[in-house]
């Protein structure tokens, strides 16, 4: 699994203009999905972006987590972070997981999130959808569950 992680002021995600999730401070989440990912790879990113500590500290320091600010999150599915652009100009996402794969990942990756007594909100699975933040930093860190060394 990928993720892009982006420390932010407040974020919406809207589908065919009906607000479907929206959040104050915390963080926002472009989740993919990969051919061959499983439930670890789904422990691993909800585990490791729950404790990044990205916040600021009293003294000013990057030194707390979302759970330590009481920050939200909002996690949008993204499967075109698994574009290959190697050859030619049009991306290619045949290492993105098939569709119901994916789907059922990204929703277990939530239902972890929400474990973690987080506020989590999320965008529509499959669906064209415009997101909206306001990144505060900025603050944008990429994980790769394949790549832990």
């Amino acid at each position: 699994m990928r993720a892009v992680v982006q420390r932010t002021k407040s974020s919406s995600v809207t589908v065919d203009g009906r607000l479907v999730g929206a959040i104050g401070p915390g963080l926002t989440v472009l989740l993919g999905v990969g051919e061959g990912d499983t439930a670890k790879d789904a422990v691993y990113l909800a585990d490791k972006i729950v404790g990044l500590r990205i916040f600021h500290d009293e003294a000013g320091k990057m030194n707390c987590s979302l759970k330590d600010v009481g920050g939200s999150l909002l996690v949008i599915s993204q499967f075109t972070l698994y574009g290959d652009c190697r050859k030619g100009r049009r991306p290619g996402f045949d290492q993105a997981a098939p569709p119901g794969e994916a789907k059922a990942l990204y929703e277990y990756f939530l239902s972890l999130c929400r474990e973690k007594e987080l506020t989590v909100a999320a965008g529509e699975f499959q669906a064209e959808m415009l997101v909206a933040l306001e990144n505060d930093g900025p603050v944008t860190i990429l994980l790769d569950s394949r790549k832990l060394f």
